[in-house]
């Protein structure tokens, strides 16, 4: 596997929601749902025998011998989480935000028009026309250094929460523009024999 190739997964991922054994007659190993911490890929893992995982815990489900997954068992769709698990997960987002600001910060000091008519800073929720204009003449007069300063330079009043509705909407599937989370490789149709 490439380096390339190595940065479409994760190698962690955050437990948001842990389905025991004998829960429902489908379920006979332990299971978690879990987001990864860099692409934000939900998936469905099964785990090892013996092992008890609470939500918030992280977890390695990289190529290397992992000691709390059994495997990967497959993607899943936001939709697909109970309501409880959708509670966490945005308690979890802004925790990898807040952990990751560095990452955000530079996504408002280096984000482009993706068409003519539409900034990558538009696609924030509550970003209009207005803000837009005062991110942009904010940024000319210097990069900004942190979450703080880009509220304080431009009104806005919560960076992260901005950012972690955006990550919602795109696990959602609300959008066809995708900042954040890694959008899933579509696999090629097998070429017919002639």
């Amino acid at each position: 596997m490439t380096e390339k190739q190595r940065q479409d997964f994760d190698d962690y991922g955050i437990v948001i929601d842990y389905i025991p054994p004998g829960v429902d007659r489908s379920v006979f190993e332990p299971i978690a749902h879990i987001i990864g911490t860099r692409t934000f890929t939900l998936l469905e893992v099964v785990l090892k025998d013996n092992v008890f995982l609470t939500i918030g815990d992280e977890v390695y489900i990289g190529p290397e011998k992992r000691e709390h997954v059994k495997f990967i068992r497959r993607r899943i769709s936001y939709d697909e989480l109970s309501s409880a698990a959708k509670e966490e997960l945005r308690y979890i987002l802004f925790r990898l935000v807040r952990k990751n600001e560095k990452t955000y910060v530079d996504f408002f000091n280096n984000a482009q028009s993706i068409t003519p008519k539409r900034h990558q800073l538009e696609l924030l929720p509550g970003v209009g026309k207005r803000l837009l204009q005062r991110i942009l003449d904010e940024r000319e007069k210097g990069p900004f250094k942190s979450f703080e300063d880009i509220e304080k330079r431009t009104g806005i009043k919560n960076v992260a929460e901005l950012i972690v509705n955006r990550i919602i909407i795109e696990l959602s599937g609300g959008d066809k523009y995708n900042l954040f989370v890694k959008q899933p490789q579509k696999r090629k149709a097998p070429r017919s024999a002639k």
